[in-house]
C-alpha cells in the first residue's frame, strides 16, 4: 500500500529523485540510477509519521 501511495504521489514532487546524493550514471548503452538521497528523505518522513502514531 505504501509503495502504491508513493508511486501515485511521486509526480507531485518533482524534486524527488533529483536530490544531491542520488546516483545517476549514463553511458552509451547503459544507465544506472540509485536514489540514495531520496530513499533517506522518504525513510525519515515515514519514520517520523510512524513515531507520531505510536505516541
Amino acid at each position: 500500500m505504501a509503495v502504491g501511495l508513493i508511486i501515485s504521489f511521486a509526480p507531485r514532487f518533482p524534486w524527488l529523485g533529483k536530490l544531491p546524493g542520488d546516483i545517476y550514471i549514463k553511458k552509451e548503452n547503459f544507465s544506472f540510477y540509485f536514489p540514495i538521497g531520496s530513499c533517506i528523505i522518504i525513510s525519515l518522513i515515514l519514520s517520523f509519521i510512524l513515531w507520531l502514531f505510536r505516541r
